[in-house]
């Protein structure tokens, strides 16, 4: 909801929603409203989109087993490129506190009397954004990320031509797996993935920013 959903007519329900949504998790995180925390960094939100990411993995590999690798192409390949952009853009909203607001607006935002309430704001407007915005906001801040940027962008272009393409995406959702190796178009989404992969890597533990050290500290342990 917080990463793929938008309002059907009036927002008053959708606001109310993903307002009381955010600030359970921002609430009850005794760690994250402490002012002499290290990172601010909602930890519980960030371990359910953690979970979210496995839970498509997991139903990935479970339809691969019970439909007898049909679909198989396609389904890999999203998992590979959007399903993947979307867990990458949750954590970067995790990390949003760091990367997209300055040291000194962070620490008048942590002190503020409402501080648990500005920060959902904060994330309402992160939210308020598609995944591949979320990204471009990053490295958009970031003169040095362009190239990583660029590759993470053209990589992701290339996947959505294919499935932009009637006949492309029907050949995908028909392919046999004894097909795939020899097969130019899934091969062509398969380098793309990789592209993408290498891109994405290469912004969370990029050292000229604080992605790498907020990476090391949530990311791996």
């Amino acid at each position: 909801m917080l990463l793929e959903s938008a309002p059907v007519g009036r927002r008053d329900a959708f606001d109310r929603v993903l307002d009381s949504v955010l600030s359970r998790y921002i609430l009850e995180d005794a760690r994250f409203l402490q002012e002499s925390a290290q990172f601010h960094v909602p930890r519980f939100l960030l371990n359910d989109f953690a979970r979210y990411w496995r839970t498509m993995a997991v139903d990935f590999a479970y339809k691969r087993r019970t439909r007898a690798r049909e679909g198989f192409a396609i389904r890999n390949i999203k998992l590979r490129m959007s399903r993947k952009l979307i867990f990458v853009s949750g954590l970067l909203a995790c990390f949003s506190g760091h990367i997209l607001i300055t040291a000194p607006e962070l620490s008048a935002l942590m002190s503020s009397a409402n501080a648990p309430y500005e920060f959902v704001r904060h994330l309402r407007r992160v939210f308020a954004q598609t995944p591949l915005e979320i990204v471009a906001s990053i490295i958009n801040r970031h003169a040095h990320l362009r190239p990583v940027g660029a590759q993470l962008f053209s990589a992701y272009d290339v996947f959505l031509g294919v499935l932009r393409d009637d006949q492309k995406r029907a050949h995908l959702e028909n392919l046999t797996s004894e097909a795939e190796n020899d097969d130019g178009i899934y091969q062509e989404l398969r380098c793309a993935s990789h592209e993408f992969r290498d891109a994405v890597l290469d912004l969370f533990f990029d050292e000229g920013t604080m992605l790498n050290q907020l990476t090391r500290v949530y990311g791996i342990f």
